[in-house]
């Protein structure tokens, strides 16, 4: 595999890193080494990636927000967007929002230019490339509320649009080929008031504050919410709340946050997981669906 990895190497110019500790890279800061690791700054060493997706594995992350990587590691390529993805333009009528932009920053730009409903993304931590895959949203607003469609390269090397509709974006989810990545997403959009738009974004940020467990090393909410159901509810009335596994707990502030205490392995905090999904099916015959993505072995 590392031969591959090599010749890859070869013909870009962003540079990879071997046996890479994936732990520098995930909010949960711990996890295995990825045999390559590569932040890729331009379309054109990412097509040549792709061109080897049938002698490598390889997987796109963000800023590992909603990660783990498993003990064992990943036998692959991981892959996060650089510079020429980071990018945000108006034009016209359409917002057009690079896939490495930070979902901070997209709400950050709307506010400097009045543009409105794009405040739920100043609670979403991640990249708005991993915000259109899994729809994420907050606060009662999602990304598909304002998406026209997005910009994709598939497995064949092609860069196409994809519409909205084609996406079929659902709840935490898409119909996006799992081979396919996206590059761009285009929003459509209205002005507004700056200081509304500006309260909003105060009001998400105190909420924020108020209710999650912000300053601990985390990855967001663990589990999706079942329909018409919170997961936080059901696992806090499942007598999970401070449950442990090694050096990995259930927040006692909020309960759909499994934080890594210090010393805490991908293993503990998967092991932790398994069982609030256990607790919580017992309980209630609901079962939990991951909504950090998991990777390796």
């Amino acid at each position: 595999m590392n031969d591959i990895i090599y010749e890859i190497q070869s013909k870009i110019k962003s540079k990879i890193l071997f046996n890479y500790d994936m732990g520098k890279s995930t909010w949960f800061r711990t996890g295995g080494k990825a045999q390559g690791y590569v932040n890729v700054s331009n379309l054109k060493d990412l097509k040549t990636i792709v061109r080897y997706e049938d002698k490598i594995k390889y997987s796109i992350i963000g800023v590992g927000s909603n990660l783990l990587v498993r003990d064992s590691g990943y036998d692959g390529l991981l892959i996060k967007l650089g510079k020429n993805f980071n990018k945000i333009k108006i034009n016209k009528n359409i917002l057009s929002v690079g896939a490495g932009v930070l979902d901070i920053n997209l709400a950050k730009f709307a506010l400097k230019n009045s543009i409105k409903d794009f405040e739920f993304f100043t609670g979403i931590p991640g990249t708005v490339g991993g915000a259109v895959k899994m729809n994420a949203g907050c606060y009662g607003s999602q990304t598909s509320d304002n998406l026209k469609r997005v910009l994709v390269l598939n497995s064949q090397g092609k860069v196409q649009y994809i519409s909205l509709k084609e996406l079929n974006l659902e709840y935490r989810s898409s119909k996006l080929d799992k081979k396919s990545i996206i590059l761009q997403a285009d929003f459509n959009f209205k002005y507004s008031k700056y200081d509304e738009i500006l309260k909003k974004n105060n009001n998400i940020k105190l909420k924020r504050e108020e209710t999650q467990p912000l300053k601990e090393k985390t990855s967001g909410s663990t589990f999706k919410n079942p329909p018409n159901k919170f997961a936080a509810e059901l696992i806090e009335k499942s007598g999970c709340k401070g449950l442990q596994v090694g050096d990995a707990s259930v927040s006692n502030f909020h309960a759909n946050f499994i934080i890594n205490n210090g010393t805490a392995t991908a293993t503990d905090i998967e092991k932790l997981g398994i069982k609030v999904i256990k607790r919580v099916k017992e309980e209630f015959g609901i079962t939990l669906e991951w909504e950090i993505k998991i990777l390796g072995k």
